[in-house]
């Protein structure tokens, strides 16, 4: 006779559970980047620092991490192109800047830097629109991190506007 509200119990988890799962919609609605605004980012990116005289490399990733563009300037190093993306996928997986992320998180920051596309340096600013993370921008190749964050800087600023206002 023991056994009745044990069961009792354990069928209405088993209903709440089912019931919280079911409200759940089989469809997430999700922002993100298009292809042209990527493009403008990493073209920005490398012409702010092509101004100051630096050759660079830019990679833009979507939300996911994945690249959707990557620009290297004429004589910027091929290996610029993938630490400008591991800056950029830094930023996909801490949601913040790649330098906020090392000043963050310095303890780990050897172990991160093993994590297969990741490395933790300065140069990645996340794209962010409406308070949605859209993407990351990662550059490479100025003489420093800080430099290369702000080239990024300069073409986040360019689309600001259209970022703060998307729908």
């Amino acid at each position: 006779m023991n056994r009745y509200p044990a069961l009792i119990a354990t069928l209405f988890l088993l209903a709440g559970g089912s019931a919280a799962v079911a409200a759940e919609p089989d469809l997430l609605p999700a922002r993100l980047i298009s292809l042209s605004l990527a493009q403008e980012i990493a073209a920005g990116a490398v012409d702010a620092c092509r101004e100051k005289g630096y050759q660079v490399s830019a990679v833009v990733v979507d939300r996911s991490g994945y690249p959707m563009v990557a620009l290297r300037d004429v004589y910027a190093s091929r290996f610029t192109l993938q630490i400008a993306e591991e800056k950029a996928n830094a930023v996909i997986l801490s949601g913040l800047s790649s330098a906020e992320f090392v000043a963050n998180r310095g303890d780990i920051k050897d172990e991160m830097n093993l994590v297969d596309g990741v490395l933790m340096l300065a140069g990645g600013l996340p794209i962010r629109a409406a308070g949605a993370l859209l993407g990351a921008v990662g550059v490479s190749g100025a003489p420093g991190g800080e430099l290369d964050e702000a080239c990024a800087r300069v073409a986040l600023d360019a689309v600001e506007a259209r970022l703060e206002f998307a729908d």
